[in-house]
C-alpha cells in the first residue's frame, strides 16, 4: 500500500508541470501515427517496469476526441482524415487541444494537457469566383482609367500556401494590372488602361490573370477578362468617292435612280446609321430637277421637261451620321444632261519597227524593257466620261503611263522564236462614265528569228546496208538534221568530215545523200564507219556530227577451190585399202 502511494504521489508530483505539443500534416489517414505520449511525458520514468501496466492513458469523450485516439500505454493516433480548412478556417495556425487522462488502476491520478497542431499542406490553388468576366472601356476613356476585377481565394490555412500573387499572362500594349492589399490584407485587383482606345481599329482585347499562391510546389488559376470596346461617335461617314461624275439624257426613266451614293462609318450602331440631305449649298433650281432618298443615297430625277435647258447641275450632298451629336461629311454629284450616247474610248497603236500599219517586229534578242509601240487614246467625251484607264493583259508585254491617255509598250520579259512566233495581245481602254464603255484593239508582234538553235540530227548513228559489187554511184541513204531556225539560219549544209574524205568510197551531197564512189568488195571490207557533218547558213553558223555504219552484204562472186593436200589443183592423190 504504501508502496502504490508513493507511485501515486510521484505521478502527481510530474504531470504538474508537463505540457506537450505535436505536430501532424493534414490530410493523412485515418490511423496515423502521432506521438507516444507515456514516453514524451517521462511519467513511467519514476515507475518500476513491473507495475507500469497498472498506469492507463485516456482522453474526455468531447468533439475534439473523435480527432484522435490514444491507447491504453499513451500511443496517440488520428482517428479521421484531417482538413485544415475545414478545422480552421482562415486562422494562422491551425491546431486542437485534447485533455489525455491518466489512471492507476481505476483511480484518476491527473490530467495532461496536450496540443497538436495540424500542419497544412497546399492542396487548394487559388480561386477566381469566375473563369471569365467582362470588362468594357470607351474609346472616350483616358490614360489611368481602372475597371475592377474580382481577386481569388486560397483555402490554404498556411500564410504560405494561401498568400497570392498576380500578374498578366503576357503583357500587353494597352493594358496593364494593378494590385494593392486592403486594410484587411485582401488584394484589390484593377485592370488600368495604359492608352487610348479606337474600337474602329480593335474592338475586344482578352487579357489572362494569373493567380499563383507561395506553396511548394505552387498551385495557380486563371481568370480569363474579355474587354469591349465601346464606340463613340468619333468616325466622320465617307463616300466612296469625293466627286461623281454622271451623264444621263434627257429620256433617262424617272422610276430609275441616276445614281446611288454609297458611304461607310467606322463607328458602330445609331453612331454609324447615315442619312442623306441636299446641303443648302445645293441651288434650288437643281432641288427642282433631282430628288433624294434620305435613307438610301439614291438620287432620282424629278422632272424632265426644260431639262436641256441646262447642260450640268452640281449636286452637294451631305451623309449625316445618327451620333449626338452628328457628324457629317460632304461629296459633289456632277450631272451632265446629253443629248447622244456617250462614245467608247479609241485607240491608236504606233510600233517602233513596223511591218505594216498593224503590225510590229521585234528581234528574238531584243532586251527586256525595250520601248515597242505606242498607244494614243481619244476620247472626247465631258467629265468622267471622257477619263480613260487602260489595261494589257500579258506577261510577256507591259503598258506603262506616259501622260493623260498616252501609254508606251515595253518588252516585260524575254521572248523565243522557236516557243512562240507571233502575238495577238488585245489592249483594252475603258472611260470612266456610268455605265463604262470599252475599247479593244489588237497589238500584233511578229518576233524576227536569230542563229540561237544548233542542228541536230535525227540520230547518233545512221547504219545502212548495201550489196557489193554495185556500180559507181549506187546510192546509201540519207542523212538528217532538224533546225527550227528560220531563213539561212535554219537551211542546213551536210559533208563529210576532212580526216573522212581520203579513205573512204563514199561521198555525202550537201542535202545528205550518201553514195558509192566505187564498186564495193565485201571480202576487202565488210563495213565502213565514218562520221558526217552538218551546218547551218547563220552567222555565226552552228554545227552538229553523227556516226554511219555502212555494212556490205555478199554476193555469190567467187568459186570454190581446194587448197589441200596436193599442189596441184587438179590432182588429188587418194590411197586405196581393199577390204580383207
Amino acid at each position: 500500500m504504501l508502496l502504490s502511494l508513493s507511485i501515486v504521489l510521484s505521478l502527481v508530483h510530474c504531470v504538474l508541470t508537463i505540457d506537450l505539443t505535436y505536430h501532424v500534416e493534414e490530410e493523412r489517414s485515418p490511423g496515423t501515427y502521432v506521438a507516444d505520449i507515456a514516453a514524451d511525458s517521462k511519467l513511467l520514468d519514476n515507475v518500476k517496469p513491473s507495475d507500469q501496466h497498472l498506469i492507463t492513458f485516456s482522453q474526455f469523450k468531447r468533439k475534439v476526441a473523435q480527432l484522435f485516439n490514444i491507447t491504453k500505454t499513451g500511443k496517440l493516433y488520428t482517428a479521421q482524415t484531417l482538413d485544415a480548412e475545414d478545422l480552421c478556417t482562415f486562422n494562422k495556425e491551425c491546431s486542437r487541444t485534447i485533455k489525455i487522462i491518466i489512471k492507476k488502476v481505476a483511480t484518476f491520478t491527473k490530467i495532461l494537457k496536450v496540443k497538436i497542431v495540424i500542419e497544412d499542406i497546399n492542396d487548394h490553388e487559388p480561386e477566381f469566383p469566375k473563369k471569365q468576366i467582362t470588362l468594357h472601356f470607351g474609346e472616350g476613356d483616358g490614360r489611368g482609367m481602372k475597371k475592377s476585377i474580382p481577386n481569388a481565394i486560397d483555402k490554404d490555412v498556411s500564410y504560405q500556401n494561401s498568400f497570392i500573387e498576380y500578374k498578366l499572362k503576357k503583357s500587353d500594349d494597352s493594358f496593364s494590372l494593378s494590385v494593392s492589399k486592403r486594410a484587411d490584407g485582401i488584394s484589390s485587383l484593377n485592370i488600368v488602361l495604359k492608352e487610348k482606345l479606337d474600337r474602329e481599329l480593335k474592338e475586344k482585347y482578352n487579357l489572362e490573370v494569373i493567380a499563383k499562391d507561395g506553396g511548394s510546389p505552387s498551385k495557380q488559376s486563371v481568370l480569363n477578362v474579355e474587354i469591349v470596346v465601346e464606340d463613340e461617335n468619333d468616325n466622320p461617314p465617307v463616300f466612296s468617292k469625293p466627286l461623281y461624275n454622271i451623264s444621263i439624257r434627257t429620256t433617262h426613266d424617272k422610276t430609275k435612280p441616276i445614281l446611288t451614293l454609297s458611304v461607310t462609318d467606322k463607328d458602330i450602331g445609331s453612331n454609324s446609321k447615315i442619312t442623306f440631305h441636299f446641303s443648302p449649298k445645293t441651288s434650288d433650281l437643281a432641288k427642282k430637277y433631282f430628288e433624294l432618298d434620305e435613307k438610301t443615297g439614291k438620287i432620282f430625277l424629278s422632272r424632265i421637261s426644260s431639262l436641256n435647258e441646262k447642260n450640268t447641275f452640281e449636286l452637294f450632298i451631305e451623309a449625316r451620321d445618327g451620333g449626338n451629336p452628328p457628324i457629317s461629311s460632304i461629296a459633289t454629284v456632277l450631272v451632265n444632261v446629253i443629248n447622244q450616247h456617250n462614245n467608247p474610248p479609241s485607240i491608236d497603236i504606233d510600233y517602233v519597227n513596223a511591218i505594216s500599219d498593224n503590225t510590229g517586229t521585234i528581234s528574238e534578242n531584243i532586251k527586256v524593257g525595250s520601248f515597242l509601240a505606242y498607244v494614243m487614246v481619244t476620247d472626247n467625251d465631258v467629265g468622267q466620261n471622257g477619263e480613260v484607264s487602260c489595261d494589257i493583259k500579258h506577261d510577256t508585254f507591259k503598258l506603262q503611263s506616259m501622260g493623260s491617255k498616252e501609254y508606251k509598250i515595253i518588252l516585260n520579259k524575254p521572248v523565243d522564236r522557236e516557243t512562240q512566233g507571233h502575238y495577238n495581245i488585245p489592249v483594252s481602254c475603258q472611260d470612266k462614265g456610268l455605265p463604262p464603255l470599252k475599247s479593244v484593239k489588237s497589238l500584233s508582234i511578229q518576233v524576227t528569228d536569230i542563229n540561237d538553235v544548233q542542228p541536230q540530227f535525227t540520230k547518233d548513228t545512221f547504219q545502212f546496208l548495201t550489196y557489193e559489187n554495185k556500180d559507181k554511184d549506187f546510192p546509201i541513204g540519207f542523212v538528217n538534221a532538224t533546225d527550227p531556225d528560220l531563213g539561212s539560219a535554219g537551211q542546213l549544209t551536210y559533208s563529210l568530215l576532212r580526216k573522212e574524205k581520203s579513205n573512204l568510197p563514199f561521198l555525202i551531197t550537201s542535202y545528205g545523200f550518201i553514195s558509192a564512189t566505187m564498186s564495193l568488195d565485201r571480202e576487202k571490207q565488210d563495213v565502213y564507219k565514218f562520221e558526217v557533218f552538218v551546218k547551218d547558213n547563220g552567222s555565226p553558223s552552228l554545227n552538229d556530227t553523227a556516226n554511219v555504219v555502212v555494212e556490205i552484204l555478199d554476193q555469190n562472186d567467187n568459186a570454190p577451190y581446194f587448197t589441200y593436200p596436193s599442189s596441184d589443183p587438179y590432182t588429188l592423190n587418194v590411197q586405196y585399202h581393199p577390204q580383207k
